[in-house]
């Protein structure tokens, strides 16, 4: 999986459903956005959906401190 260039929306949308998850406040509609986002953005991109949620998810939850 290459770098992707995510856009600066996306990262704030799954950087919130990550936050609500810890928090056990995660909602459908918050879910959805991110799903949403990710598709989008796959789609324009001509990338893998797969690619790009577990490359989202990388960015959002694995960086170092």
């Amino acid at each position: 999986m290459a770098d992707i260039d995510f856009p600066d929306d996306l990262i704030a949308l799954e950087r919130s459903a990550w936050e609500a998850i810890q928090a056990g406040v995660l909602t459908v509609d918050t879910a959805r956005a991110v799903q949403d986002g990710i598709n989008a953005f796959a789609e324009t991109a001509g990338l893998s959906r797969l690619d790009v949620e577990m490359g989202l998810k990388k960015v959002v939850r694995h960086t170092a401190p």
